[in-house]
């Protein structure tokens, strides 16, 4: 089942991992090996709803308790 990119219409969706970028109210947060969608063509990035969520606990999470810079993996919160 494939999916076009709605960005730039022409690519393919194909399964990948990217690194999410946040800025909270105290801190910058950098989440590497996210799983998402990734258009082959333009690079246009998607998350499955799960993950979107789970990107949002974290955050939660993490702006209770860091400040400045933060870096995590995925792989190892989820």
């Amino acid at each position: 089942m494939s999916m076009r990119c709605t960005s730039c219409k022409t690519g393919q969706m194909e399964e990948s991992k990217t690194t999410y970028f946040a800025q909270l109210k105290n801190c910058y947060v950098i989440i590497e090996n996210v799983p998402c969608m990734k258009c082959s063509q333009c690079g246009e990035t998607v998350f499955k709803n799960s993950i979107a969520e789970k990107i949002d606990d974290i955050l939660d999470d993490l702006e209770k308790i860091v400040s400045k810079i933060s870096i995590i993996d995925y792989s190892k919160v989820a």
